[in-house]
């Protein structure tokens, strides 16, 4: 068996207790690395290692305050992000560590480093520069004072958005309310208002299967607008506010990027990205928005005259919903009947079989954090080699937040024992619950969902890199969406969906006239949905971009953002307090990422159709050159090597049907 985490150990776990005595563990191994007089890449291998307890526990507790959190936990966090930020800043700051490896440095083109090798030490050198090994000993306790505030911050703004969103439900005790819902997401309703104790009532809330399905059918349009208006505001207002919080985040990490020299956190990130800079950015978004904004206008005027009312953002979906049922006769609903949650993640095993020569083993011997969790083994089918643990978590519940994600137990890493500790993957999502009578039937989107963090799960299983520092996902953030989002794009396609789409009572494929009313449609609203992927990345760079001692009023900045971009006027709500991915997660100066990837993934994926969906040759291709490579090489080396070329610019466009509709 793969070495994993016994969770039931973490019961009642003194994290503390056991944080500190790991840190002080690595910082025993640190100064025997600085008495041994070493000068070789030994110095990084020893970097790379000192401190895999106090990984492993990190990496735990992080990962299980997403999952399966309490106060308690919520109350930990804020007491582990300061000692663990320490002691980080601790050895970003250690003159003397930085001096082995700046040696190492002056000198790297004579060490004959390999490639993983050279990008470890570089990524060290630099993690150093990065977190003020040249700044003066006040400059480095002004950083130290920074990082130890910023370390609170993200979690409490999470928390704050979980608690919020949980503190709204709409109970409907009437039937004629639930009009135009479907069985699927009324069901669910049912079972979720009978477990809260509420007897001929039907319960709606925030999470995603809860909240999409309600927005896109209920005919009821004052209660759509009640649950849109309570989505906008989540974190804004009342007990668990973030408006706060915004401004000191942005407020630390511009102090921060200041105090390292850049001009901007925006500055500051995007060195360490392919797009380079925040201008390269901007031109990137412009030239998505020069095409995409008047095709949303024309879009949203066609949607407009269908509905015949004047349309407010809880319209939206509803009515776009029934355009796309009229013009492709295709309702999304149709597909869920197909998409039974085991047959779809059997499915994506075999997709991921077929394509990257891998065997799935489900592996019931692993302790697990929720009775709900699975685990698998992948193996290699050639070799028969073991190469990680995937562990796969789908439903909602009291202690999990809302979402999808791909996280880690353990990075592919070199041990101290010279072994390689293999990774463990965990894929959270909050899929549609099985009831009763049913089983989970997942939406499209839900689908399209898992593939896509089964992307991100290969990126950190197939990754042969055995430095953490460059292993798995650890690459530049505007690549790390390639591997995840390419994958969604076999699902409009045949032979894919045939490899699992069974109707979950008559064991039927999904019939050839769906199929291609499902075509048809994938690029209905296009432009309106780039546009609004481009309100959140232009946001996340005004945030990021903007002296935060000139912003007041966190609403009015939005707004100020927003605002040109706008399609329809602003009702309520502010997208800032809820906006996890920057303020409590790694996409601060980031969010374009999932923009720029779309231009690498539409490109990547037009080889496959051009070379056979399954083509052996392709697929062990973007294994071995993209799954495989982790951080150990510059993406765009990667992409060239699989691609033959560089990417071209207006893949994503092309593939959305806007340059033709421009």
């Amino acid at each position: 068996m793969i070495h994993a985490p016994d969770f039931a150990s973490y019961k009642d776990f003194d994290y503390i207790t056991a944080i500190k005595d790991r840190i002080a563990i690595a910082r025993g191994r640190i100064g025997d690395l600085k008495k041994s007089g070493k000068s070789d890449f030994s110095v990084i291998v020893d970097l790379e290692t000192c401190d895999e307890e106090l990984s492993q526990v990190l990496e735990v507790f992080y990962s299980l305050l997403g999952t399966d959190t309490n106060d308690t936990m919520q109350a930990l966090a804020q007491e582990i992000g300061p000692i663990s930020s320490e002691f980080s800043s601790e050895v970003s700051q250690d003159q003397e560590l930085f001096a082995l490896v700046d040696t190492l440095w002056n000198k790297r083109d004579t060490l004959k480093l390999d490639k993983a090798q050279y990008a470890t030490l570089e990524k060290h050198w630099k993690g150093f520069v990065r977190n003020g090994a040249l700044l003066d000993d006040a400059g480095k306790a002004k950083l130290k004072d920074i990082d130890t505030e910023m370390s609170k911050l993200g979690p409490q703004f999470s928390d704050n958005m979980r608690k919020s969103a949980k503190a709204f439900e709409l109970l409907i005790t009437a039937k004629a309310d639930l009009a135009g819902l479907p069985e699927s997401a009324t069901t669910a309703a049912k079972e979720e208002a009978e477990a809260k104790g509420h007897k001929n009532a039907w319960l709606f809330t925030l999470d995603y299967p809860s909240y999409v399905p309600f927005m896109t059918y209920a005919d009821n349009r004052d209660l759509r607008e009640s649950m849109w208006r309570a989505f906008a505001s989540r974190g804004f207002g009342g007990d668990f506010d973030n408006q706060e919080l915004v401004k000191k985040i942005t407020g630390l990490r511009h102090a921060r990027a200041n105090l390292l020299g850049y001009k901007t956190h925006a500055n500051f990130v995007l060195e360490r990205r392919m797009a380079e800079t925040p201008e390269r950015v901007l031109a990137f978004l412009e030239r998505q928005k020069s095409v995409a904004q008047p095709i949303a206008k024309r879009e949203l005027e066609e949607l407009k005259a269908f509905a015949g009312v004047p349309l407010k953002p809880w319209d939206v979906g509803y009515y776009s919903e029934k355009l796309k049922q009229k013009k492709y006769a295709f309702d999304s609903e149709q597909l869920r009947p197909y998409f039974s949650v085991d047959d779809v993640l059997k499915g994506c095993f075999t997709h991921c079989e077929k394509l990257f020569g891998l065997t799935f083993k489900p592996a019931s011997g692993y302790s697990t954090y929720h009775p709900e969790v699975q685990t698998f083994e992948v193996v290699d089918t050639a070799t028969g080699n073991a190469l990680g643990l995937l562990y796969a978590d789908f439903f909602p519940r009291d202690g999990k937040n809302s979402g999808a994600w791909q996280g880690t137990f353990r990075e592919r890493r070199i041990q101290r024992d010279g072994s390689t500790g293999l990774p463990l993957s965990v894929i959270v999502c909050n899929f549609t619950k099985p009831t009763k009578d049913k089983p989970s039937l997942l939406s499209f989107d839900e689908v399209e969902t898992l593939f896509h963090e089964m992307g991100h799960a290969l990126h950190t299983l197939l990754t042969v890199i055995d430095y953490p520092s460059v292993s798995g996902t650890s690459v530049h953030w505007d690549f790390v969406e390639l591997p995840s989002q390419i994958m969604e794009n076999w699902l409009t396609e045949k032979e894919t969906l045939d490899l699992f789409a069974r109707h979950y009572q008559t064991g039927e494929t999904i019939p050839q006239n769906l199929l291609d009313a499902l075509t048809k449609s994938q690029n209905f609203m296009s432009g309106w949905f780039v546009m609004r992927q481009l309100q959140f990345c232009l946001l996340d760079m005004a945030w990021h971009m903007t002296d935060p001692a000139t912003i007041g009023d966190v609403l009015t900045f939005e707004r100020s953002v927003l605002d040109p971009l706008a399609l329809l006027p602003y009702e309520a709500g502010c997208g800032t307090t809820s906006f996890s991915h920057v303020f409590a997660g790694g996409y601060s100066a980031g969010y374009y990422s999932y923009q720029w990837a779309e231009v690498l993934d539409a490109d990547a994926f037009a080889m496959f159709k051009e070379q056979g969906l399954y083509n052996a040759g392709v697929g062990l291709a973007f294994r071995d050159h993209i799954l495989s490579r982790g951080g150990s090489e510059p993406p765009l080396e990667l992409f060239r090597r699989f691609r033959g070329r560089e990417p071209d610019p207006d893949a994503s466009l092309r593939r959305k049907g806007l340059l033709d509709a421009a």
